[in-house]
């Protein structure tokens, strides 16, 4: 009887074994326990904020620096925009690519599509020089500025482009077509399932991502500048680096809802304003993203 009762602490400890054994096997033999040579598409919206940035607008008869500027994004709200073929890119969206290399890293390419919106109703200091033919609408703004405050709404200018009575505006600048951020990254991925104690991954898994990006920009610059007519087309105009973490959760395997919170730098420095190749403009600031999107996840 006493070797019995000695056998038994060893037999509980051999079923526990095997038990938690089968368990983990189950586990591993669910389809979203591996995701190695998986590929995703991924579509969604953003919300973006911008810190301030000096802008420099050089040509052949003006250099001046906007110290300060203010902008702000371009929200479309719920729309059905979004999932329409017609016009899917005219909100701020993002679209992504993606490969599994292994069961936790994944690259991916892809644009997000934000809008970056200078405040016209701001005042702004100005500091260089302009020094414009007499004959050019713009001429009114002739002169020294030197940390000299300006009201970026003066002739008329409205968002979007336009102005009010005909005026001759000294600045409208937008990259609203958009400020496309065209980058790879690479990210991380792990399951956080059993912290909601989730009895099925391949039904509802839930996932933690991170990741590093970097890319260039190409953005459709709208500016109307001292009155010359607008630069209307897409240019290479300077590089960014990003940083991101979210929330992924997976529905049947093969869908899935994420989150994100993304934040970068951007450098421009050859940012196209009028139809003259003489004319420029540079900055630099930081940006924050927040993102919904939804995707797909399957193999080939």
């Amino acid at each position: 009887m006493k070797n019995k009762l000695l056998f038994l602490p060893f037999f509980l400890m051999c079923f526990a074994v095997n038990t938690f054994a089968q368990e983990e096997i189950a586990i591993q033999n669910k389809y979203t326990a591996h995701n190695k040579g998986k590929f995703f598409v991924m579509w969604g919206g953003n919300r973006e904020s911008y810190s301030k940035s000096d802008v420099t607008f050089r040509g052949k008869d003006y250099n001046f620096t906007v110290d300060n500027m203010q902008a702000h994004d371009k929200p479309k709200g719920w729309h059905v925009d979004y999932i329409n073929p017609a016009n899917m890119t005219i909100p701020q969206t993002n679209l992504r690519l993606g490969y599994f290399f292994s069961d936790h890293y994944s690259v991916t390419i892809g644009v997000d599509h934000m809008k970056y919106v200078m405040s016209q109703n701001q005042i702004a200091n100005v500091t260089g020089d302009i020094n414009l033919p007499a004959d050019q609408a713009g001429s009114i703004y002739n002169g020294n500025y030197n940390n000299t405050p300006v009201d970026m709404s003066q002739g008329g200018a409205m968002e979007g482009g336009g102005t009010l009575n005909g005026g001759t505006p000294f600045l409208i600048y937008e990259h609203t077509d958009g400020l496309n951020y065209i980058n790879t990254e690479v990210s991380r991925f792990d399951d956080i399932s059993k912290l909601f104690t989730l009895p099925n991954i391949d039904k509802v898994q839930i996932n933690l991502t991170e990741g590093l990006g970097a890319g260039v920009l190409y953005p459709k610059t709208n500016t109307t500048l001292l009155g010359k007519e607008r630069h209307d087309d897409f240019h290479v105009s300077g590089y960014g680096v990003s940083a991101k973490a979210g929330i992924n959760v997976t529905f049947f395997k093969h869908f899935y809802i994420q989150g994100e919170l993304k934040g970068g730098y951007i450098n421009m420095q050859d940012i196209r304003t009028t139809t003259s190749n003489e004319d420029k403009a540079s900055q630099d600031f930081f940006f924050f993203q927040r993102i919904i999107a939804v995707g797909g996840i399957f193999r080939i």
